[in-house]
């Protein structure tokens, strides 16, 4: 009990004296993970109002993938990146495999889903008052989609939210594709497992206690932008 104490209090130090090697790994995992959000909010968002306002044959069962989607299991996704990123796949030439740009894309695939899904489900909520609107005045899809995206912002911004802390909470993907390479592709989640298994607990349990910050500040986020509009759905 006193070894954990003292690593705790070690692990304190190392977050407020400012540690080189610490900045570095918190720096990288908060590039990637907000790079991964904003292309998966860019495609995820505008795939949530199409499915929201359209009908079509096969909505259904898209709508079944897309939710299916939103359970894949890391591991998974990291072995598919893998297999298309090395030398012997289809993109090995364009040599992105263990580098930040291998871990965006299979975040990036892991976070689209569950974006696009909510995205979904919270749109068509705002379509259902606009709709009768939108057809008197023949509005076209696009521009739907467009206006649909804008007043549903700051509930969307929640959304964006939901998909950040799965993307830095993330360890399977990015370990497969990243090789946990120091001073290149190493992040919170896989310094910490690292970490832990080299015995150095004052280092893990500083990236967990960063990590934890980071995860309390965007559900406080989440909750006051519920609180600030009504039309949220659960994440």
């Amino acid at each position: 009990m006193q070894d954990f104490a003292e690593a705790i209090r070690l692990a304190f130090l190392l977050v407020f004296s400012g540690n080189t090697d610490l900045l570095e790994i918190i720096l990288l995992s908060l590039r990637v993970s907000l790079s991964a959000v904003l292309v998966a909010c860019l495609l995820g968002f505008p795939l949530g109002a199409l499915l929201a306002i359209s009908r079509f044959y096969g909505r259904g069962t898209l709508l079944v993938i897309i939710n299916a989607l939103m359970g894949l299991p890391p591991v998974v996704v990291g072995l598919i990146v893998y297999l298309n990123l090395s030398r012997a796949g289809p993109m090995g030439s364009f040599g992105l495999l263990y580098t930040p740009t291998a871990m965006i894309i299979a975040q990036i695939i892991l976070i689209m889903p569950i974006i696009a899904a909510l995205s979904r489900q919270l749109i068509e909520d705002l379509h259902d008052e606009y709709a009768e609107q939108f057809k008197s005045l023949s509005v076209p899809r696009s521009t739907a989609i467009f206006a649909l995206i804008w007043d549903g912002r700051y509930s969307l911004l929640t959304v964006a939210l939901a998909g950040f802390g799965r993307a830095i909470a993330e360890v399977g993907a990015v370990i497969i594709v990243g090789g946990n390479i120091d001073h290149l592709t190493r992040v919170m989640t896989t310094a910490i497992a690292l970490e832990t298994s080299k015995g150095d607990l004052p280092m893990a349990l500083a990236l967990g206690v960063v990590l934890l910050f980071i995860a309390l500040a965007i559900n406080a986020a989440v909750m006051s932008l519920r609180q600030t509009t009504g039309r949220i759905p659960n994440v």
